[in-house]
């Protein structure tokens, strides 16, 4: 992003549209460096999940620029899934506990159009020491405190998902077992409301995999049924990885569906 953006709230439009003198910037786009002034103040918490931000018209007032800008940017925005534009209403900042987004990161689909109906079991929640791997992946450090959890996700009470999970311990402090067999909305979605992390991207890798004898005798198959094995990293503002996670897949009536534009 450009040198020239501001990181202050009084700031925001300095540097933008008001000339003002300054460093040589790397050159950057006007609605690219909006889009950057917006996500500084989704970061910053100024407008939270599921709230209405200024219009457009507001936005280019408060950053010195064409409303036609500041729409390019929440384009963007709202492409990748950072903001909602609703109809006659405004535009909101995406949540994970709206129906459409809670699916968002979960790519497996049902081969029929028979409704879905999820379901997650808690196997396992417990504090242990991160391995090399997982300290690197989550950007700490080997050994520090991270929250493991092991799951089923069940659909229409068949098991078709084992995950594992990693999450950093000084952001998750509190989160327990007892909590998550309690919850019934999306695990981002609780993550979002209970300890303010909103994961707003993902990078998967994929591989077929046989199933191990643990894996079968809890997903219901024979030992070395394919399975795909999905690993997770996902972010939140500012690139900081918070979360890993390895998936098993049965795809025996369900299919990974991935769209690209």
């Amino acid at each position: 992003m450009s040198s020239i953006l501001p990181n202050s709230n009084n700031g925001d439009a300095q540097g933008v549209g008001s000339g003002v003198a300054g460093p040589a910037p790397t050159f950057s786009p006007l609605y690219q460096q909006i889009k950057a002034l917006i996500m500084q103040r989704l970061e910053a918490g100024e407008w939270k999940p599921g709230e209405l931000i200024p219009s457009e018209v507001e936005l280019g007032g408060r950053f010195k620029v064409s409303q036609g800008t500041v729409r390019k940017a929440i384009d963007e925005l709202a492409a990748e899934n950072l903001v909602v534009r609703r109809q006659g209403k405004g535009t909101f900042v995406a949540t994970h506990h709206e129906t459409q987004a809670q699916f968002r990161f979960l790519r497996l689909m049902a081969d029929s159009d028979e409704p879905q109906r999820p379901e997650n079991k808690i196997i396992e929640v417990k504090r242990v020491r991160a391995s090399a791997e997982v300290a690197r992946q989550l950007d700490v450090k080997s050994g520090d405190s991270v929250i493991f959890i092991r799951r089923v996700k069940y659909f229409n009470g068949t098991p078709i998902i084992l995950e594992e999970i990693w999450l950093p311990g000084v952001i998750f402090k509190g989160l327990t077992a007892e909590r998550l067999v309690e919850y019934k909305g999306p695990l981002y979605g609780l993550f979002e409301s209970e300890f303010g992390t909103r994961m707003i991207r993902a990078e998967e890798r994929i591989r077929a995999v046989g199933a191990d004898p643990e894996s079968a005798e809890i997903l219901g198959v024979p030992p070395n049924t394919p399975l795909l094995s999905v690993e997770r990293a996902s972010f939140t503002y500012g690139d900081k990885p918070v979360e890993m996670r390895r998936g098993l897949y049965l795809t025996t009536n369900h299919h990974y569906q991935s769209e690209l534009s």
